[in-house]
């Protein structure tokens, strides 16, 4: 996972000032290491007038002042070299952004040596202030010099043929080394011995996500997306390319913002560590961790290349997988800012992201500074209280990603729970609104390293090689070669930070398949499905584990103890299993219908038909407007994906109708075309 710790200043270096304080906004405690230079507002929402009006005027330079007259006192005061709204206008989703208030949040920039602590004390003044912010980057709490296992030539066919032919449906050769998917046992066997001559820890059959069972159903599909904050992912990479989400209006790196989203070159995601489109993967800082991720979740299956994706679907039989959408957060030595970090997250959600994997967090508010850890928070509310505009990006995600008239309205968002084998999950994960995940061993025992117990929602597998006492403990996928010592594409890594992509995998996988049924779900009732679609776990532990491990402190081999009863019903709901999720689907949900269409004059927007219709992928459609003066259907070259035109403003009634005669009608809403600003 990777840590950000805030740490509270004393009474001497700042005066924090209360919320009820009068007419004083209040400042969110200062935490170690805050970007100098830069500060965080909130405005009220009466001041968004004036905020609009200074945007419209400073169109074509910077923004140095915000049309409120005691608040550019102070900006004068300080030497602002530019104020800027942290989340773009983007007017397809601006109706939303302001009902969330998100338009409010603004970012200043001003001269690194400004006494930073007396920024904030002045901007607290201004009546139109609601809230004051310090910002600082992310970080590790992974090493980032260690490098992915990747096992030579030799060992590779050595492991390959001596595990069992558990791919029984598909090509990928390196299958059978992914114990996390279908794990039968054989991956390290009773009797085994490592490299050192000593005996390996043997897997056990079943500790698995099961994707066995769920590939029957369903392998995925290309129009369930995941966004992937993280190092860049590797768009390019051979078992990952086919899956990778595109932005088709984009070019890669441009510096030209084609769809006016408010993000320059777009096309596979955004860098915004860098500030730009282009996704880097390749810095010799950068560790492959991003890769890695998103080949749990989605390296396309079935290709005869590499692994399977949980949710990478079936190339052999032309079946797309769901998209990994790259919302890099991490740039060799660099993590971006916390307000970067929100806009990340709004990205997402903007852009047609409904799952959130988060293989990040803050240290746990119960890690050990013994074992150099600085503990993070240890509440709901103190995470709430030091992080407002993080809250406010993640309530986003949750309540806008998806669509009411799609496979699910509103987002899933994953964590990873930490590393730091402490009894609380690290936050943001720990919040009871999104999903954080602990991480078990082959053979169903908690991992060494986890966090359990408070705040954990479900486990996954994650390895634990110093348990196993073998490479093959960890998990097996997709990286950059940059980041392999022999320039190969696969590795293992290990940690809550790949228990979590499984987690979102087989949620992806879940979507997949509600898609393919025409079911439409709620976040919170889908979210609901996954934490009860498992398996338990303490059966898997019942004596004292022994794990192996250097001390940092001797560079000795050292032995840990892990204790039966600290864990029991402490991993969260148990083991994530795709087969009960999928068969939780098909009896849980509504049926999905051809929705209303709202589009503004000379504006377009498009539908894919066949995700309404029984049968859809199968058939073609056709659309009849009855007032065809207010809109217009554009010809569609596969008679399934239609471009709806406005005309002029008015409302109309219309039909469409799939080969096998089946009809849905809906209704054609044009507004008058306004920008907001």
């Amino acid at each position: 996972t990777i840590a950000i710790t805030f740490v509270s200043c004393s009474d001497q270096e700042i005066d924090t000032v209360k919320p009820d304080a009068g007419q004083v906004a209040p400042i969110i405690d200062l935490p170690e290491g805050a970007t100098q230079g830069r500060i965080l507002v909130k405005f009220k929402p009466e001041a968004a007038s004036f905020l609009d009006a200074a945007t419209t005027r400073s169109v074509g330079a910077a923004l140095t002042r915000s049309g409120i007259s005691d608040m550019d006192a102070v900006l004068q005061r300080i030497g602002t070299s530019k104020l800027e709204r942290i989340f773009p206008v983007d007017n397809r989703t601006e109706e939303r952004t302001r009902k969330a208030g998100l338009n409010l949040w603004y970012i200043i920039h001003f001269d690194k040596d400004t006494d930073l602590e007396q920024v904030a004390k002045d901007l607290s003044q201004v009546a139109d202030v609601a809230k004051v912010q310090f910002t600082r980057a992310i970080q590790r709490s992974y090493d980032p010099n260690v490098r992915a296992t990747v096992l030579t030539k030799q060992a590779m066919t050595r492991v390959v043929h001596t595990t069992r032919a558990v791919n029984t449906d598909a090509n990928d050769p390196f299958f059978n080394l992914q114990w996390g998917c279908k794990n039968d046992g054989s991956i390290l066997q009773n009797g085994e011995k490592n490299d050192k001559g000593d005996n390996v820890v043997p897997a056990v059959m079943g500790v698995d996500v099961n994707c066995g069972e769920a590939w029957k159903l369903c392998t995925g599909n290309p129009s369930i997306v995941v966004a992937v904050l993280d190092e860049g992912v590797m768009y390019d990479h051979p078992d990952l390319e086919g899956n990778i989400w595109v932005n088709e209006d984009e070019t890669f790196a441009s510096k030209e913002d084609a769809d006016g989203n408010g993000y320059a070159g777009d096309r596979y995601g955004y860098n915004f560590t860098d500030d730009k489109g282009y996704i880097s993967y390749d810095d010799p800082n950068d560790t492959g961790h991003g890769t890695h991720v998103a080949g749990i979740i989605s390296a396309v299956r079935n290709n005869g290349e590499g692994i399977s994706g949980i949710a990478g679907g079936d190339k052999a039989n032309n079946r797309g997988g769901v998209k990994i959408m790259s919302c890099q957060v991490f740039s060799g030595s660099k993590g971006c800012d916390l307000y970067q970090e929100a806009k990340a997250v709004k990205y997402a959600a903007d852009n047609g992201a409904v799952i959130l994997q988060c293989s990040w967090g803050y240290n746990s508010g119960l890690s050990n500074p013994i074992s150099g850890y600085t503990p993070g928070f240890t509440s709901d509310k103190d995470w709430v209280d030091a992080a407002p505009l993080e809250k406010e990006a993640f309530d986003y995600f949750l309540h806008n990603a998806g669509s009411p008239n799609d496979v699910i309205d509103g987002g899933i968002i994953v964590f990873a729970a930490g590393n730091e084998y402490a009894a609380m999950a690290g936050y943001p994960g720990a919040y009871p609104d999104y999903i954080s995940v602990a991480a078990v061993a082959a053979d169903g025992t908690p991992s060494s390293y986890s966090n359990y117990a408070h705040g954990v929602s479900i486990c996954a597998p994650g390895g634990d090689s110093d348990y196993h006492q073998s490479p093959k403990g960890k998990i097996y996928s997709t990286i950059p070669s940059s980041a392999s010592e022999d320039g190969g594409n696969y590795g293992y890594m290990e940690g809550t930070s790949q228990a979590c992509p499984h987690v979102s995998g087989v949620a992806a996988l879940g979507l997949s398949y509600a898609a393919k049924l025409h079911r439409h779900f709620r976040a919170d009732e889908f979210r609901k499905m996954i934490l009860e679609s498992v398996k338990p776990v303490e059966p898997y532990f019942t004596e004292m584990k022994v794990y192996w491990y250097t001390n940092a402190s001797f560079g000795q081999i050292a032995a840990g103890q892990m204790e039966p009863a600290a864990y029991t019903g402490n991993m969260g709901t148990g083991l994530i299993d795709a087969y009960q999720l999928l068969k939780a689907v098909e009896g849980r949900g509504v049926e999905m219908t051809v929705p209303n269409m709202y589009v503004s004059v000379g504006g377009t927007s498009k539908i894919n038909y066949s995700r309404y219709f029984k049968n859809g992928e199968n058939m073609t459609f056709s659309c009849k407007v009855d007032d065809s003066s207010i809109a217009v259907f554009l010809t569609a070259e596969d008679n399934i994906t239609f471009t709806l035109k406005g005309l002029k403003v008015g409302s109309t009634k219309a039909t469409v109708t799939a080969t096998d005669g089946t009809k849905q009608d809906f209704f054609i809403t044009v507004r008058k075309n306004d920008s907001w600003l």
